[in-house]
């Protein structure tokens, strides 16, 4: 069934110092992300190179978390439509982000390293395709204006 998706969230800045945005310096980054019906909000801040709080998430990062995850949902639903057994998936995903110097600038890439543990050997080789899959399906990399590479590992349960 096709369907439209609606997102919603609230975002809650809460970096005045007393002066608000009176300079560069005189304001926090700190914010909270929530979203109706979450258990838990997001604590969130700017990176620490762009002045914010280095123990908060920040939007680069929950974008990079966003393409892993999707990838990830993605590769089990294609997994279990092809009779891949996964007992396990990890990742370390990176990504790259250039500064313009214009004030901006944008991701180059990002590079999934998912690490799948399948049931068994005959299954590694169809495990190892299906990220092609996956990312063909994935809502958030098909939303992204930068390429996103895969690094795979499959490996056999108790290997």
């Amino acid at each position: 069934m096709l369907g439209t998706h609606h997102y919603e969230v609230a975002i809650d800045w809460q970096g005045d110092e007393g002066t608000g945005t009176s300079g560069y310096r005189d304001y926090r980054r700190r914010h909270v992300v929530r979203a109706a019906g979450k258990e838990h909000d997001i604590a969130g801040s700017s990176d620490r190179t762009f002045h914010g709080d280095r123990e908060r998430w920040n939007p680069e990062e929950m974008l990079l978390a966003a393409v892993a995850q999707c990838h990830m949902l993605s590769y089990l639903h294609v997994a279990t439509n092809h009779g891949v057994i996964v007992r396990g998936y990890t990742d370390a995903p990176s990504g790259t982000m250039v500064e313009d110097g214009r004030g901006g600038g944008a991701f180059t890439e990002v590079v999934l390293r998912p690490r799948v543990v399948v049931a068994d050997a005959s299954m590694v080789e169809l495990a190892e395709r299906l990220h092609a899959e996956a990312s063909e399906k994935c809502f958030i990399a098909a939303s992204v204006a930068f390429p996103v590479r895969h690094a795979a590992t499959v490996v056999v349960r108790g290997d």
